[in-house]
This record gives C-alpha cells, sequence and structure tokens, in this order.
C-alpha cells in the first residue's frame, strides 16, 4: 500500500513539475489585469457596490482561468506522454495504470491548487484594501450621520468585503476545477488527440452550466413525463451540475452559505470526481497503448 502511495506520489510531483512549465502564469498575469482595468470602471458609484462588483469581477475571473487551466492542462498530458513515449518507459516499470492515472490527477490538482491560491493572495488583498480605503473615507463622509447610520453603512462594507463566504467561494471553485479535471482525465483516456478532449470538454462545460435552468424548466414550468424525467436523470449522471459550484451572485447577494450546504456540495464533487476516476481508470486499464 504504501509503496502504491509512493509511486502515485512520485507520477504526481513529476505531472506538476511538467504543468507548471507551462504559461499558466500568463494566465494570473492576465487576472490581475482584469482586476486592475476593471478598478478604473467602477470608481464612481457607491463603496459598498465598488466592492460587491470587485467581488464579483474576481471570483468571476477566477472561476473561468481555473476552470479553463483544469481542462487545457489536464487535456495535453495523456497525449503528450503518448507522443513523446514517456508513458512506455513509465508502465515498463512497476507502476499500474491506475497508478499512473491517479498520479497525473494529483498532478493536476496540486497546480490547480497552487494557482488558486496565488490568485485569490491578489483578490483577497485587492478586496481587502480597497475595503479598508472605502470604511475610511465612509468614516470621512459621515461624521455628521447619526452613529446608527454610519454603523448600518459600516456593517454593509464589511459584508460586502472579505468574510467566510468569500472564502467557501473560493473552495468550491476549486471543487469545479477538479471535477472539470477529472472528468477531461476521462475523456482522454480514451480520446486521441487532446484537440478531441478539448472539444468534448467544451460541450460539458456548456452542458454542466445549462441543465439546472432546463431541469427547472420541465420540472416546474411544464408537467414531465416519465421519459423526460429519465432523460434528465441520465444527462445528470453524465454531465455535471457545474452551476451548483458557482455561488458568486448569492454571495454578492449578501446571501450566507451554511456549513451544511457546504459540506453537501463538496460532497457532489467528491461524488463526481470518484465516478470519473472509476471510469477513466477502467478505460485506461483495458486500451491498447
Amino acid at each position: 500500500m504504501s509503496s502504491s502511495l509512493g509511486r502515485i506520489g512520485a507520477i504526481a510531483r513529476t505531472t506538476f513539475i511538467e504543468l507548471a512549465r507551462l504559461r499558466v502564469f500568463y494566465v494570473l498575469i492576465l487576472f490581475a489585469l482584469v482586476l486592475i482595468i476593471s478598478s478604473s470602471f467602477i470608481a464612481r458609484i457607491s463603496f459598498q457596490q465598488e466592492l460587491q462588483v470587485t467581488r464579483d469581477i474576481a471570483l468571476g475571473a477566477i472561476n473561468f482561468f481555473l476552470s479553463m487551466l483544469a481542462i487545457v492542462a489536464t487535456a495535453q498530458l495523456l497525449p503528450r506522454d503518448l507522443e513523446d513515449r514517456v508513458i512506455y518507459s513509465v508502465l515498463a516499470k512497476p507502476v499500474r495504470r491506475f497508478e499512473y492515472m491517479m498520479g497525473k490527477f494529483f498532478g493536476v490538482l496540486g497546480l490547480l491548487t497552487i494557482s488558486l491560491i496565488a490568485m485569490s493572495v491578489l483578490c483577497l488583498a485587492v478586496i481587502h484594501l480597497r475595503e479598508g480605503s472605502a470604511v475610511r473615507e465612509t468614516m470621512q463622509q459621515m461624521t455628521q450621520s447619526p452613529p446608527e447610520e454610519l454603523e448600518r453603512a459600516l456593517t454593509g462594507l464589511h459584508q460586502a468585503g472579505v468574510n467566510q463566504d468569500l472564502a467557501f467561494a473560493l473552495l468550491l471553485t476549486l471543487m469545479k476545477a477538479a471535477v472539470l479535471a477529472s472528468a477531461t482525465l476521462c475523456i482522454s483516456s480514451f480520446a486521441t488527440s487532446n484537440i478531441f478532449t478539448i472539444s468534448a470538454m467544451a460541450m460539458v462545460y456548456l452542458v454542466g452550466h445549462l441543465e439546472t435552468i432546463a431541469r427547472d424548466y420541465w420540472l416546474h414550468q411544464h408537467s414531465a413525463g416519465w421519459l423526460i424525467r429519465a432523460f434528465l436523470a441520465l444527462v445528470l449522471l453524465f454531465f455535471p451540475d457545474l452551476q451548483a459550484f458557482n455561488l458568486s451572485d448569492q454571495i454578492i447577494a449578501g446571501a450566507s452559505l451554511s456549513s451544511l450546504a457546504l459540506t453537501k456540495l463538496l460532497g457532489l464533487g467528491a461524488v463526481y470526481i470518484v465516478g470519473y476516476l472509476v471510469i477513466a481508470i477502467a478505460i485506461f486499464t483495458q486500451r491498447e497503448l
């Protein structure tokens, strides 16, 4: 057991180093530019709205870039190893195919975690600085206002700034990216090129964000029969409900996320990841290289 974990860890470290050599830092630079440019467009609105818009832009940028990184980076793993014939030398050693696949996944997960930490530090720093500036200017402008009104204004600013719900949203963003990485690895296990994998994942990404709207439409606004319900269940089985992990709108609106809801979403993500990895390992084990 320990030797198997050691082999998985070694493959994960190698995968992380290979992916870190990609142009991942351009993603971080682009994210920073989005935040800097957005600041010039929101300078004239109220302080609370400014913080809300800043959080919305930051979460949206992290969500999009991390999802794209999960798909593009994972899609290149198996085709590159097959093209460079690295996979043959790895599997010629006492390395099982499931260890190879698990190592690849954990390597991608490590890259996603490091990328999220880097972007989150920048995001939280920008929001914290703007929150502090907004608090100081609000106190200066409301020196003659009643204490109750000043307290309400400051409370609104703190709720729109850095808080626990923002950290929950970032954690769910990582879970969503991990789900996308596992789904990409599943498709890549039988795909012949990374172009096919990325194209298929683009469809999965689109369906995963629209299936909640379609499900609510057919189940609540139409009397769906058993055939429609079976089709929706089949879609839910194969396509992850990615919209469930997007909580930026609720957080921006001031809604709080309970620990129970967070646990359920993390559990849902874990089910998706385990399911996709099991399918990927089963397909890759039977694949002729």
